[in-house]
């Protein structure tokens, strides 16, 4: 067995180096840096990284990694950071797209001549449509947008068809794209050997579909798309700051409201953010068309947050948005992700289990006049018998019986590394306290459509009314219920990692939606800890809202949980300051450092907790003295 172990040892790292090479010669770049690590592939600067063979090496496994290398091979040598960076839209979802169609431009004009390289894009494709599950997609809004475009785009800048498994779902996309997005295609495909040119036609694209708003053509070089938006989002910033002066009642009709009812709560605002709106309507000038919100018509109807409707929001299980088959296949992959924080997590958690442990032991109280005979100290009485028997009482320390929730922003800019250490996470934190009998809930945020989905659909036909609220259709996931064993819903963690389910985020409903949860469980301490990496952002509802209409409703929620005190709040911003929300709260640059810095926080949670029972005993005790 060793003398195969060692074989295929040999066999991998051989192919590793062939591979490394082969990219650095497609790139013709000698100093590309090349590291095989777990983890998606990528490219940042001249470093490249690709993902850890096993020893095995199975054929698939190797077509798959030659096409992720020649990707990352062909941007490298066909790309121009500069260049993209000339045009790049300032939304998320637009400049994902953005991203993507560049891609697929270096991956036609590279393989064009290159029949090798050709064939391992084409396989690596298949491959990436048949685990996303395109074959079982029913639904336009289930294919994000940015992977619907490089499809489209791939099918007519190389003249080949997509894979049999996207087939049915493009076409559903085919269908939707008017003349100007088809005209922009066609200008795309005329200027791909020119990427200054196509990322002109690639902007055009977008605008077509409202993802980014039209250049102006007098000045094509020009950043002022850029400019404004990021002008837009830095009046966003300093506008969500005034936002923080709602009154007490206010904030308790919020927390204590049920979801139907916080919708017409608009109607009975008093008007005291008018200056806030002001404000915002002086800064803002988001892309999108004729902006409602700017309409001075009476403060009252933008003051107080709501949701146009809530018919089509959804509160759901993990296991109900996908097959037991594709859940089996996600948890694997997760399962494999695992192999390489186990070590380093696991190590926390011991810890973590260890101090729990330890808080839940009984103590002792000495020197007392009556109770159980303090064996240790009859020696005393046999050098002095006329000292006094010592006895001893066993004293039960106070260990409150604790519940943790666990909310995980599932926007689509946590997709890659990022939401699959928070799925990593999440799962061991789950196992480690539930050995320390401490229920642990996993909840994930997200909406159900880019860009609206239904609710924006009603607003349209109701004759678009103004300051109609939050337009997105909400999709709260329970991952892991706080009463399921963690072996029950241990596969639902690697949903996660399915591609699609990630969109927009709605983070202060989502927040109240987790600590309204916690507020009906039995248990005496409740602790919410939030992992997110960025502001609240959905295009739909800032479009046609105050700039900072999100971020102030989450402000105003975080300030109430914390006020109430009935649920300990803290959060973990991952490359996002969310200092500036939370009281409690730490923010950390490298997804890789999540792990360490739950454990440590809960680990500081529950030492605040030790503290404060043995400062209740050591009272106690002196009180008795006394």
């Amino acid at each position: 067995m060793s003398g195969t172990a060692s074989k295929d040892n040999a066999r991998a790292e051989e192919f590793k180096r062939a591979t490394a090479g082969v990219l650095r010669a497609i790139a013709e770049q000698a100093d590309v840096q090349v590291a095989f690590q777990p983890g998606p592939s990528g490219v940042s600067g001249k470093r490249a990284r690709l993902p850890l063979p096993t020893r095995a090496l199975p054929p698939a496994e190797m077509s798959r990694l030659r096409g992720q290398s020649d990707a990352i091979a062909l941007r490298l040598r066909h790309h121009d950071d500069r260049v993209h960076a000339q045009r790049m839209p300032a939304r998320r979802e637009a400049k994902d797209a953005y991203d993507a169609l560049e891609q697929v431009r270096v991956e036609v004009v590279g393989a064009k001549h290159m029949l090798g390289i050709n064939a391992n894009l084409r396989a690596k494709l298949a491959e990436e449509c048949e685990q996303d599950g395109y074959d079982r997609m029913t639904r336009k809004d289930q294919l994000p947008v940015d992977k619907a475009l490089a499809l489209l785009t791939r099918e007519r800048l190389s003249g080949e068809p997509v894979p049999e498994s996207a087939q049915r779902i493009l076409s559903m996309w085919r269908e939707g794209l008017g003349e100007n997005a088809e005209a922009a295609i066609t200008e795309m495909m005329e200027t791909r050997e020119n990427q200054s040119a196509f990322a002109r036609a690639a902007r055009k694209l977008l605008a077509a579909l409202d993802l980014a708003e039209a250049e102006v053509e007098s000045e094509p070089d020009d950043n002022t798309d850029d400019g404004e938006d990021g002008g837009e989002q830095s009046g966003q910033q300093e506008n969500s700051d005034q936002g923080d002066g709602q009154s007490e009642s206010e904030s308790e009709s919020m927390l204590g409201a049920n979801p139907e009812e916080m919708e017409g709560e608009a109607a009975d605002d008093d008007g005291s953010e008018s200056d806030d709106d002001a404000a915002v309507a002086e800064g803002d000038d988001r892309p999108g068309g004729p902006q409602p919100r700017r309409d001075r018509g009476g403060p009252d109807a933008e003051g107080a947050y709501r949701a146009y409707t809530r018919g089509h929001d959804e509160e759901i299980d993990a296991e109900e948005l996908c097959d037991a088959d594709e859940l089996s296949r996600l948890r694997q992959q997760l399962d494999q992700q695992l192999q390489h924080l186990q070590g380093v997590i696991s190590k926390l958690a011991n810890r973590l289990q260890r101090k729990l442990l330890a808080q839940q032991t009984r103590a002792w109280e000495f020197d007392l006049d009556e109770g159980m005979l303090d064996a240790g100290r009859l020696s005393r009485v046999v050098i002095n018998p006329l000292l006094a028997l010592s006895y001893k009482r066993e004293l039960e320390m106070e260990f409150r019986d604790t519940v943790v929730s666990l909310l995980i922003d599932n926007s689509g800019s946590m997709r890659g590394r990022p939401i699959t250490v928070a799925a990593m996470c999440g799962d061991i934190l789950a196992r480690t306290l539930e050995r320390c009998s401490v229920k642990v809930e996993v909840l994930g945020f997200t909406t159900r459509a880019w860009k609206g989905g239904q609710s924006r659909e009603k607003w349209v036909q109701d004759g678009k009314p103004r300051n109609p609220g939050r337009l997105n259709d909400l999709r709260h996931i329970v991952y892991k219920a706080a009463d399921s064993p963690w072996r029950r819903a241990r596969k639902n963690l690697g949903l996660m990692l399915r591609e699609g389910l990630l969109k927009e985020n709605i983070d202060g409903e989502a927040l109240l939606w987790a600590y309204r949860r916690l507020l009906v469980r039995p248990e005496h301490r409740r602790i919410l800890m939030v992992i997110s990496d960025g502001a609240p952002v959905d295009d739909s509802t800032l479009s046609v809202n105050p700039g900072n209409y999100l971020e102030k409703h989450l402000r105003e929620v975080i300030r109430d949980i914390q006020n109430r005190d009935q649920v300990e709040l803290i959060a973990i911003g991952i490359g996002h300051d969310v200092t500036r929300y939370y009281q409690r709260a730490v923010t950390i640059v490298d997804a890789e450092e999540l792990g360490g810095t739950m454990m440590k926080k809960l680990t500081e949670l529950f030492d605040e907790d030790a503290q404060a029972a043995w400062a209740r005993v050591s009272a106690e005790r002196s009180a008795v003295v006394v």
